[in-house]
């Protein structure tokens, strides 16, 4: 039985997880697990790269010290945010974080120069403030240096790889989260990099998910006394990883990837590239085997975390599990939010905003930590069912319930309200799906998993899977009607 090891950064922590395929089961052990903190500097918010290179080490020297031989390794982590590499081979600056306030206004003064119908014909990418193309065209706009010197853009996992190998090289899942890919044309899109003003020399060559990037580069395997490992690219997008975890045996289903962000949508072998697709402002971002994954973007339990961190700067700290009993005793259906509404978007003061939305649109503001968390998790569960519902229109599909992955499965609460609010059962796990689909693409890769639906079936096998059906289908019936007409989401 072989060892692999899958790296999985989410934007606040990141794991190495070895994997075993033991016959028709995998098993998987948590090897490092480490904090990953922004940093902020004057006015600008980075990813401190160099010490998640740093831990990505520390798993691999924790790896040898337990006698573990790693026969492969891959990288995953969030999107849109990259690193540019200057004419000598180093790194030119710290990665902005996709929060920083940099790209403020960039995309609208880049829509008001070019129509969105245009990039989205050429991308079939939703429009979000922080995507890569709205990045590089703020650089632009500010003559950054990095833009002047700079040789090569790579993604996080890219430029992670990049240190570990030597070798430089795009992956697809994540490359085509930049809204600079033309995925009709199958190649980074060198129009929308001349209306952005930025050098398509930039971009290097694309490959697949489980394609072989490299091999640890010497200097590294000196340092840390470790033979020459091959590294895949994977689906380095956590959320690719994450659907190719979905341990779905159909091939129409749809999938909601929970955490920091929620992801919804479905499996589909072509890019949903439509006006209508355009108006619900869905995306079409790359998965394994060439496929793409038409979905929504929204802006999921970071509402919640960021609502507890400031409890914790007021010096009032409340675990997760206090919350949750705190919401399931506060009253029903007495607030909602639109949790996508631009208001919620910067870090900051969020139970004042969700204050400030409340009495915006014509509601009581939730004072207490247990209403406030009520109307988050509620607000969620029933904004699920909108995606969901468009989905279906977009793809023309009807699914008989959801399958629910990544973290926020561990949230008990949030998985039942979602099955009330849907009318449909959610099955819920793996909770760490990035790191088991990451792990997937490297077995298919080597030859010991046949494809992706042999892959499913073998997840599906071997972790739990919790059956949430739908209560008090009444009720959340009637709440979803209120929360439409409360949000606005009604008339969009």
């Amino acid at each position: 039985m072989s060892s692999i090891l899958a790296y999985d950064l989410g934007a606040g922590s990141g794991r190495a997880v070895v994997g075993r395929l033991n016959g028709n089961r995998i098993e998987t052990e948590e090897l490092h697990r480490f904090a990953n903190d922004p940093v902020q500097v004057g006015d600008r918010l980075h990813w401190d790269i160099l010490r998640l290179y740093h831990e990505l080490k520390q798993g691999l020297l924790k790896a040898k010290h337990q006698g573990i031989e790693v026969a492969s390794m891959g990288i995953d982590s969030w999107a849109v945010d990259f690193g540019m590499i200057g004419a000598n081979g180093e790194l030119l600056g710290n990665p902005y974080h996709y929060r920083d306030r940099h790209t403020d206004g960039a995309m609208e003064r880049l829509l008001a120069e070019v129509s969105p119908a245009s990039i989205f014909d050429r991308t079939g990418i939703q429009f979000l403030p922080f995507n890569s193309i709205f990045q590089l065209y703020a650089l632009k706009k500010a003559r950054s240096p990095l833009l002047r010197e700079a040789q090569r853009f790579l993604m996080i996992p890219d430029l992670l790889r990049y240190f570990m190998t030597g070798e430089m090289a795009s992956e697809f899942t994540n490359a085509t989260t930049t809204q600079l890919y033309n995925p009709i044309d199958k190649q980074w899109d060198s129009q929308l990099l001349k209306w952005i003003g930025v050098s398509e020399s930039l971009f290097g060559p694309i490959v697949q998910p489980g394609v072989l990037a490299g091999e640890l580069r010497p200097s590294l395997m000196e340092e840390l006394g470790v033979p020459a490992i091959p590294v895949y690219a994977v689906a380095e997008h956590d959320t690719g990883s994450a659907v190719a975890a979905v341990p779905a045996l159909h091939r129409s289903f749809a999938y909601l990837s929970c955490g920091t962000w929620s992801l919804m949508g479905t499996e589909v072998d072509r890019p949903v590239i439509t006006e209508q697709a355009r108006e619900l402002n869905f995306t079409n971002e790359g998965g394994v085997n060439g496929t793409f994954r038409l979905l929504k973007n929204i802006m999921g339990l970071w509402v919640l975390s960021e609502t507890r961190r400031e409890w914790e700067r007021e010096g009032r700290i409340y675990s997760f599990p206090e919350l949750i009993a705190l919401a399931s005793q506060a009253p029903a259906f007495a607030t909602y939010i639109d949790p996508d509404d631009d208001l919620f978007l910067p870090p900051g003061n969020m139970p004042e905003r969700i204050r400030s939305f409340c009495e915006r649109t014509g509601q009581k503001a939730p004072s207490e930590p247990g209403e406030l968390v009520r109307c988050i998790l509620e607000s969620l569960a029933l904004k699920y069912r909108y995606v969901l519902e468009l989905t279906e229109q977009l793809s023309g599909q009807r699914f008989d319930g959801l399958h629910m992955v990544g973290g926020g499965v561990q949230n008990t609460l949030l998985c039942q309200w979602t099955a009330n609010a849907l009318g449909r059962p959610v099955w819920a796990g793996p909770a760490e799906a990035s790191a088991i689909g990451n792990l997937a693409v490297q077995w298919i890769a080597r030859g010991e998993l046949a494809d992706i639906w042999e892959a499913r079936r073998v997840i599906q096998g071997s972790f739990p899977i919790s059956v949430y059906e739908p209560q008090d289908v009444e009720q959340w019936e009637n709440a979803y009607g209120e929360y439409l007409r409360k949000t606005g989401l009604s008339k969009a």
